[in-house]
Protein backbone atom coordinates (compact mmCIF):
# COMPACT_ATOMS: atom_id res chain seq x y z
CA UNK A 1 0.00 0.00 0.00
CA UNK A 2 1.53 3.36 -0.97
CA UNK A 3 1.03 6.69 0.80
CA UNK A 4 -1.69 7.79 -1.59
CA UNK A 5 -3.75 4.69 -0.90
CA UNK A 6 -3.27 5.13 2.82
CA UNK A 7 -4.52 8.70 2.68
CA UNK A 8 -7.44 7.84 0.42
CA UNK A 9 -8.63 5.40 3.04
CA UNK A 10 -8.91 8.10 5.70
CA UNK A 11 -11.95 10.25 6.30
CA UNK A 12 -11.37 11.89 9.66
CA UNK A 13 -8.46 13.28 11.58
CA UNK A 14 -8.69 10.38 14.04
CA UNK A 15 -8.44 7.77 11.31
CA UNK A 16 -5.76 9.79 9.54
CA UNK A 17 -3.59 9.56 12.63
CA UNK A 18 -4.01 5.81 12.68
CA UNK A 19 -6.51 5.56 15.49
CA UNK A 20 -3.84 6.13 18.14
CA UNK A 21 -5.24 5.67 21.62
CA UNK A 22 -3.69 8.82 22.96
CA UNK A 23 -4.74 11.11 20.15
CA UNK A 24 -3.80 14.31 21.93
CA UNK A 25 -0.24 13.09 22.33
CA UNK A 26 0.05 11.72 18.82
CA UNK A 27 1.61 14.02 16.24
CA UNK A 28 2.47 11.66 13.40
CA UNK A 29 1.16 8.79 11.41
CA UNK A 30 1.96 5.55 13.26
CA UNK A 31 5.30 3.97 12.44
CA UNK A 32 3.59 0.89 11.05
CA UNK A 33 1.75 3.07 8.57
CA UNK A 34 4.92 4.90 7.61
CA UNK A 35 6.75 1.60 7.16
CA UNK A 36 3.99 0.49 4.81
CA UNK A 37 4.35 3.58 2.62
CA UNK A 38 6.41 2.66 -0.42
CA UNK A 39 6.69 6.12 -1.87
CA UNK A 40 6.58 9.75 -0.92
CA UNK A 41 6.03 12.64 -3.28
CA UNK A 42 9.04 14.27 -4.91
CA UNK A 43 8.44 17.39 -6.95
CA UNK A 44 12.05 18.48 -7.37
CA UNK A 45 12.62 18.17 -11.11
CA UNK A 46 16.23 18.44 -12.27
CA UNK A 47 17.03 20.57 -9.24
CA UNK A 48 14.00 22.87 -9.54
CA UNK A 49 11.61 22.84 -6.60
CA UNK A 50 7.96 22.76 -7.62
CA UNK A 51 5.17 23.22 -5.10
CA UNK A 52 1.79 24.87 -5.06
CA UNK A 53 -0.02 27.47 -3.06
CA UNK A 54 -2.93 25.65 -1.44
CA UNK A 55 -5.24 28.46 -2.57
CA UNK A 56 -5.33 26.36 -5.75
CA UNK A 57 -7.66 23.90 -3.95
CA UNK A 58 -10.10 26.58 -2.77
CA UNK A 59 -13.75 25.65 -2.66
CA UNK A 60 -13.00 21.92 -2.66
CA UNK A 61 -10.69 21.28 0.29
CA UNK A 62 -10.60 22.90 3.73
CA UNK A 63 -8.86 20.72 6.30
CA UNK A 64 -5.15 20.16 6.84
CA UNK A 65 -5.64 16.41 6.38
CA UNK A 66 -7.49 16.73 3.06
CA UNK A 67 -4.98 19.31 1.85
CA UNK A 68 -2.20 16.83 2.56
CA UNK A 69 -4.08 14.15 0.64
CA UNK A 70 -4.43 16.52 -2.32
CA UNK A 71 -0.75 17.43 -2.32
CA UNK A 72 0.29 13.78 -2.28
CA UNK A 73 -2.21 12.91 -4.99
CA UNK A 74 -0.66 15.66 -7.10
CA UNK A 75 2.86 14.39 -6.39
CA UNK A 76 3.92 17.57 -4.60
CA UNK A 77 6.53 17.49 -1.88
CA UNK A 78 6.15 21.11 -0.80
CA UNK A 79 3.70 23.97 -0.65
CA UNK A 80 2.82 27.49 0.37
CA UNK A 81 0.10 26.92 2.96
CA UNK A 82 -2.92 29.21 3.15
CA UNK A 83 -4.31 30.08 6.56
CA UNK A 84 -7.49 27.99 6.39
CA UNK A 85 -5.99 24.52 6.91
CA UNK A 86 -3.68 25.90 9.60
CA UNK A 87 -6.60 27.43 11.48
CA UNK A 88 -8.76 24.34 11.33
CA UNK A 89 -5.95 22.11 12.60
CA UNK A 90 -4.42 24.37 15.24
CA UNK A 91 -7.38 26.39 16.53
CA UNK A 92 -5.81 29.68 15.47
CA UNK A 93 -8.77 32.10 15.53
CA UNK A 94 -9.86 34.55 12.88
CA UNK A 95 -10.54 34.22 9.21
CA UNK A 96 -8.04 36.63 7.73
CA UNK A 97 -10.62 39.24 6.78
CA UNK A 98 -9.40 42.86 6.51
CA UNK A 99 -9.78 44.62 9.84
CA UNK A 100 -9.79 41.45 11.90
CA UNK A 101 -7.16 40.77 14.55
CA UNK A 102 -6.72 37.03 14.10
CA UNK A 103 -3.68 36.40 16.27
CA UNK A 104 -4.11 38.39 19.50
CA UNK A 105 -4.17 35.58 22.09
CA UNK A 106 -3.46 34.82 25.71
CA UNK A 107 -0.21 32.99 26.43
CA UNK A 108 -1.95 29.70 27.21
CA UNK A 109 -3.70 29.80 23.85
CA UNK A 110 -0.46 30.71 22.14
CA UNK A 111 1.36 27.71 23.60
CA UNK A 112 -1.43 25.33 22.60
CA UNK A 113 -1.56 26.69 19.06
CA UNK A 114 2.20 26.44 18.59
CA UNK A 115 2.12 22.85 19.85
CA UNK A 116 -0.54 22.04 17.26
CA UNK A 117 1.57 23.76 14.57
CA UNK A 118 4.47 21.48 15.48
CA UNK A 119 2.10 18.51 15.26
CA UNK A 120 0.89 19.61 11.83
CA UNK A 121 4.47 20.04 10.64
CA UNK A 122 5.39 16.53 11.74
CA UNK A 123 2.30 15.06 10.09
CA UNK A 124 3.23 16.73 6.79
CA UNK A 125 6.95 16.00 7.01
CA UNK A 126 6.37 12.33 7.84
CA UNK A 127 4.21 12.09 4.70
CA UNK A 128 7.00 13.69 2.64
CA UNK A 129 5.63 17.22 2.32
CA UNK A 130 7.33 20.45 3.41
CA UNK A 131 5.48 23.71 4.08
CA UNK A 132 8.05 26.23 2.89
CA UNK A 133 5.78 29.28 3.33
CA UNK A 134 2.54 30.23 5.01
CA UNK A 135 0.10 33.01 4.25
CA UNK A 136 -1.66 33.97 7.48
CA UNK A 137 -2.69 37.65 7.60
CA UNK A 138 -0.86 39.68 10.20
CA UNK A 139 -2.66 41.05 13.26
CA UNK A 140 -2.30 44.68 14.30
CA UNK A 141 -0.25 44.39 17.52
CA UNK A 142 3.37 43.48 18.07
CA UNK A 143 2.21 40.40 19.99
CA UNK A 144 0.10 39.27 17.05
CA UNK A 145 2.93 39.83 14.57
CA UNK A 146 5.34 37.96 16.83
CA UNK A 147 2.97 34.99 16.95
CA UNK A 148 2.77 34.86 13.16
CA UNK A 149 6.53 34.42 13.00
CA UNK A 150 6.40 31.82 15.77
CA UNK A 151 3.77 29.92 13.79
CA UNK A 152 6.12 29.97 10.78
CA UNK A 153 8.91 28.56 12.94
CA UNK A 154 6.71 25.82 14.35
CA UNK A 155 5.47 24.82 10.88
CA UNK A 156 9.00 24.75 9.47
CA UNK A 157 8.33 27.64 7.08
CA UNK A 158 11.21 29.68 5.75
CA UNK A 159 8.98 32.65 5.08
CA UNK A 160 5.59 34.35 5.24
CA UNK A 161 3.87 35.90 2.23
CA UNK A 162 1.53 38.86 2.01
CA UNK A 163 0.48 41.58 -0.40
CA UNK A 164 3.06 44.20 -1.30
CA UNK A 165 3.21 47.18 1.06
CA UNK A 166 6.24 49.28 1.91
CA UNK A 167 4.60 50.29 5.20
CA UNK A 168 4.31 46.61 6.15
CA UNK A 169 7.89 45.97 5.06
CA UNK A 170 9.06 48.62 7.52
CA UNK A 171 6.80 47.30 10.28
CA UNK A 172 7.72 43.64 9.83
CA UNK A 173 11.46 44.09 9.28
CA UNK A 174 12.50 43.89 12.98
CA UNK A 175 10.53 40.66 13.40
CA UNK A 176 12.01 39.15 10.24
CA UNK A 177 15.49 40.02 11.52
CA UNK A 178 14.72 38.55 14.95
CA UNK A 179 13.44 35.22 13.65
CA UNK A 180 15.52 35.08 10.42
CA UNK A 181 12.32 34.27 8.56
CA UNK A 182 11.67 35.84 5.17
CA UNK A 183 8.76 38.12 4.37
CA UNK A 184 7.83 37.68 0.70
CA UNK A 185 5.74 40.46 -0.84
CA UNK A 186 3.35 39.32 -3.55
CA UNK A 187 2.66 41.43 -6.60
CA UNK A 188 -0.55 41.79 -8.55
CA UNK A 189 -0.87 43.39 -11.96
CA UNK A 190 -0.23 46.92 -10.73
CA UNK A 191 2.39 46.68 -7.96
CA UNK A 192 5.21 44.49 -9.19
CA UNK A 193 8.84 45.09 -8.12
CA UNK A 194 10.71 47.94 -9.76
CA UNK A 195 12.86 46.78 -12.64
CA UNK A 196 14.57 49.94 -13.85
CA UNK A 197 15.60 51.22 -10.40
CA UNK A 198 16.51 49.71 -7.05
CA UNK A 199 13.35 48.64 -5.23
CA UNK A 200 13.27 50.52 -1.88
CA UNK A 201 11.17 47.84 -0.19
CA UNK A 202 14.34 45.75 0.10
CA UNK A 203 16.21 48.29 2.22
CA UNK A 204 14.27 47.57 5.40
CA UNK A 205 15.79 44.15 6.10
CA UNK A 206 17.89 41.45 4.40
CA UNK A 207 14.90 39.16 5.10
CA UNK A 208 12.50 41.26 3.01
CA UNK A 209 12.00 39.79 -0.44
CA UNK A 210 9.55 39.03 -3.20
CA UNK A 211 6.93 36.39 -3.86
CA UNK A 212 6.90 37.10 -7.61
CA UNK A 213 3.72 36.22 -9.48
CA UNK A 214 4.92 35.83 -13.06
CA UNK A 215 1.39 35.64 -14.46
CA UNK A 216 0.33 38.89 -12.82
CA UNK A 217 3.56 40.51 -13.97
CA UNK A 218 2.99 39.40 -17.56
CA UNK A 219 -0.60 40.71 -17.56
CA UNK A 220 0.23 43.92 -15.69
CA UNK A 221 3.04 44.86 -18.08
CA UNK A 222 0.89 44.03 -21.12
CA UNK A 223 3.06 41.12 -22.17
CA UNK A 224 6.60 41.75 -20.91
CA UNK A 225 8.69 38.78 -19.92
CA UNK A 226 9.34 38.45 -16.16
CA UNK A 227 12.79 36.99 -16.83
CA UNK A 228 14.73 40.30 -16.50
CA UNK A 229 13.00 40.86 -13.15
CA UNK A 230 13.95 37.39 -11.93
CA UNK A 231 17.55 37.85 -13.07
CA UNK A 232 17.78 41.14 -11.20
CA UNK A 233 16.27 40.02 -7.90
CA UNK A 234 16.95 36.26 -7.82
CA UNK A 235 18.80 36.54 -4.51
CA UNK A 236 15.80 38.27 -2.89
CA UNK A 237 13.05 36.05 -4.28
CA UNK A 238 11.29 33.90 -1.69
CA UNK A 239 9.17 32.02 -4.24
CA UNK A 240 7.37 32.34 -7.56
CA UNK A 241 3.70 31.97 -8.29
CA UNK A 242 3.31 30.17 -11.59
CA UNK A 243 0.20 30.82 -13.65
CA UNK A 244 -0.65 31.46 -17.30
CA UNK A 245 -2.26 34.75 -18.28
CA UNK A 246 -2.68 36.72 -21.47
CA UNK A 247 -1.36 40.22 -22.03
CA UNK A 248 -4.93 41.51 -21.69
CA UNK A 249 -5.39 39.80 -18.32
CA UNK A 250 -7.20 36.49 -18.90
CA UNK A 251 -6.36 33.53 -16.63
CA UNK A 252 -6.09 30.40 -18.76
CA UNK A 253 -5.05 26.75 -18.43
CA UNK A 254 -1.31 26.44 -18.82
CA UNK A 255 -0.10 26.61 -22.39
CA UNK A 256 -3.08 28.66 -23.58
CA UNK A 257 -1.86 32.05 -22.36
CA UNK A 258 1.32 33.96 -23.05
CA UNK A 259 3.22 33.80 -19.77
CA UNK A 260 6.62 32.20 -20.47
CA UNK A 261 6.31 29.54 -17.76
CA UNK A 262 8.52 27.03 -19.56
CA UNK A 263 11.26 29.57 -20.17
CA UNK A 264 11.17 30.64 -16.51
CA UNK A 265 11.45 27.04 -15.34
CA UNK A 266 14.35 26.38 -17.68
CA UNK A 267 16.11 29.50 -16.40
CA UNK A 268 15.65 28.29 -12.81
CA UNK A 269 17.24 25.00 -13.83
CA UNK A 270 20.10 26.68 -15.71
CA UNK A 271 20.93 29.11 -12.91
CA UNK A 272 20.39 26.54 -10.15
CA UNK A 273 18.13 28.92 -8.26
CA UNK A 274 16.87 27.32 -5.07
CA UNK A 275 13.65 29.24 -4.45
CA UNK A 276 10.49 27.22 -5.24
CA UNK A 277 8.07 27.72 -8.08
CA UNK A 278 4.55 27.36 -6.70
CA UNK A 279 1.68 26.41 -8.97
CA UNK A 280 -1.37 28.63 -8.56
CA UNK A 281 -4.49 27.42 -10.35
CA UNK A 282 -6.53 30.58 -10.76
CA UNK A 283 -8.31 29.83 -14.02
CA UNK A 284 -11.84 28.45 -14.02
CA UNK A 285 -11.88 24.70 -13.38
CA UNK A 286 -13.17 23.03 -16.56
CA UNK A 287 -16.46 21.16 -16.39
CA UNK A 288 -15.93 17.59 -15.26
CA UNK A 289 -12.55 18.33 -13.70
CA UNK A 290 -11.42 19.22 -10.18
CA UNK A 291 -8.86 21.54 -8.65
CA UNK A 292 -6.76 18.52 -7.67
CA UNK A 293 -6.79 17.26 -11.27
CA UNK A 294 -5.87 20.69 -12.64
CA UNK A 295 -2.96 21.08 -10.23
CA UNK A 296 -1.73 17.68 -11.37
CA UNK A 297 -1.79 18.87 -14.99
CA UNK A 298 0.39 21.80 -13.96
CA UNK A 299 2.80 19.48 -12.14
CA UNK A 300 3.09 17.39 -15.30
CA UNK A 301 3.69 20.58 -17.32
CA UNK A 302 6.58 21.51 -15.01
CA UNK A 303 8.08 18.04 -15.13
CA UNK A 304 8.01 18.01 -18.94
CA UNK A 305 9.42 21.56 -19.16
CA UNK A 306 12.33 20.55 -16.93
CA UNK A 307 13.07 17.18 -18.52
Amino acid sequence: MDMRQILDATTTRRSFLGGAAALAASSVLPRTVLAAAQEKPNSVFNGVRIGCITYSYRGEIASAEDTLKALITDGLSECEMMDGPIRTFTGLPGGGRPGQKPTELMDVQRDAILAKCAEMRKMYNDAGVNMHLHKIPFGSTDEAIDLNFQVAQALGCKGITLERSEAMAKKLAPFADKYKIWVGFHNHTENYPKLEDHDPILDHSPYIGFNVDIGHYYAGTKGKSPIPLLEKYHDRIVSLHLKDRTADGQNLPWGQGGTPIKEVLQLMKQEKWTFPGDIEVEYKIPAGSTAVAEVRKCVDYCREALA
